[in-house]
């Protein structure tokens, strides 16, 4: 595997910036193993102040050494150039040359803008120049400065894949906000992850600041904003959080009678679940893939608005957003037995290695045992109302899939709000 080179020529202090470029990447290549098999990339400032000449400094490179000089205003936007260049040659590995003092700056902007596939090896060789390579005005640069950067940097970010595409159901009151996402209209670059994905983990190429600024922009969409959100914290169980407790670890259901607070489910073919009842105004969101459905998270969800909130049964209603159909989604038979136990229909070629189930059936097969009525539940079944119960798998043009895309999958979610008063006083004016 190539490891990538990472040179960081980014300081703005120098008076002689063009000379001491110079300088400081004829020590680096001296330094450089001329066998190493990884690209080069040497990272600028280049404010429009500056003048000094820092061409061609690839020609102190050696030839076989693939190198490439990246200027810009800004750090944030020198180390996303980067990231966009490994990316595309699947490189994951990177040798950071800096100073000591920029060291720590660097691993800033690094923890935000990369996640933990990406493996740094720092070398500090760039120490002890004749210039103010490392002023004493670095060493006071904070967190939250670096933060706003990349923020600022990322939000003047054109969108990817059109405009942010909502789907939502006619079933759910309009005393709630709620709302389907699909992929179109985030910044997310990368094929698998390309554009709205809304989840960031160690095992994936979106970093938290990348997500963030999708949620950001979901909620210019949808009317909400970032600190009011609350995603589920996945463990493919039955937990669930009844909100203003302490939450559990890990959870695959919220509830709440809280109104402006956003809750809402991950999915990509899992099912994002919206719970609402009108009548007592508590809402709830669920996370169910095939683990979570056996162990009944759609109902524990239910039964927890009614046991803490004060629901009926009989007023939930809940919709399945858009998640892997039968058509695409296979268990091995012992799983599927399991499925085949809750109905017969929830499962095709029960005696093949590996059957097709189907999960959605068998969430509102089992919703409907719990006590919630046929027609408040709303799936692909349902055919009076514009279907928001789509196969994740079988449209890659509006949805993430992990069954399709693999490990590096983006995220959609199901969100869900109760309405403010005022809001739905101005809807009703």
């Amino acid at each position: 595997m190539a490891t990538a080179i990472l040179v960081d020529l980014f300081h703005l202090s120098c008076p002689t910036y063009g000379a001491c470029v110079v300088e400081h990447t004829k020590r680096v290549s001296a330094l450089i193993d001329n066998d190493a098999n990884g690209p080069v990339y040497l990272i600028l400032c280049q404010p429009r102040e500056v003048t000094s000449d820092t061409r061609n400094l690839e020609q102190h490179f050696s030839r076989k050494k693939q190198t490439q000089v990246l200027k810009h205003e800004c750090i944030a936007a020198s180390l996303y150039t980067f990231k966009q260049a490994v990316d595309e040659s699947g490189i994951t590995e990177v040798e950071v040359i800096t100073s000591a003092q920029r060291r720590t700056i660097i691993q800033m902007y690094l923890d935000l803008l990369f996640t933990a596939i990406y493996k740094f090896e720092f070398k500090v060789v760039l120490d002890h120049l004749d210039c103010s390579f490392d002023s004493p005005t670095m060493t006071r640069v904070q967190f939250t400065d670096v933060k706003d950067e990349v923020s600022n940097f990322l939000q003047h970010l054109p969108a990817v894949r059109g405009e942010i595409t909502i789907l939502g159901s006619s079933l759910i009151s309009d005393c709630f906000s709620h709302g389907f996402t699909t992929r179109s209209g985030g910044i997310s670059y990368i094929s698998t992850l390309s554009s709205l994905n809304l989840f960031s983990s160690s095992r994936r190429r979106d970093p938290k600041a990348v997500v963030a600024e999708n949620l950001r922009r979901l909620g210019l969409k949808a009317g909400f904003q970032p600190h009011q959100f609350h995603l589920i914290k996945t463990n493919h169980a039955s937990d669930v959080w009844v909100m203003g407790k302490t939450p559990p670890e890990s959870y695959d259901g919220i509830v709440t009678n809280q109104a402006g607070v956003v809750i809402a489910a991950p999915g990509a073919d899992c099912m994002p679940l919206l719970f609402s009842d009108p009548v007592a105004k508590v809402i709830g969101v669920a996370h169910a893939g095939w683990k979570g459905t056996l162990m009944g998270v759609a109902m524990t969800t239910a039964n927890a608005m009614v046991s803490e909130f004060g629901s009926k049964l009989e007023d939930i209603v809940v919709v399945i957003g858009p998640s892997v159909g039968p058509c695409c989604f296979t268990l091995e038979r012992n799983s599927a037995k399991e499925f085949h136990s809750i109905h017969p229909d929830c499962v095709r070629d029960i005696e093949s290695p590996m059957p097709y189930v189907d999960i959605r059936l068998a969430t509102r097969i089992l919703l409907q045992r719990g006590g919630l009525l046929p027609e408040h539940i709303q799936d692909d079944t349902v055919t009076d109302r514009p279907n928001v119960t789509l196969c994740t798998s079988c449209h890659p043009e509006s949805f993430f899939s992990h069954v399709r895309d693999g490990i590096n999958f983006g995220t959609q979610i199901g969100f869900l709000w109760i309405k403010e008063s005022s809001d739905i006083q101005q809807i009703d004016s």
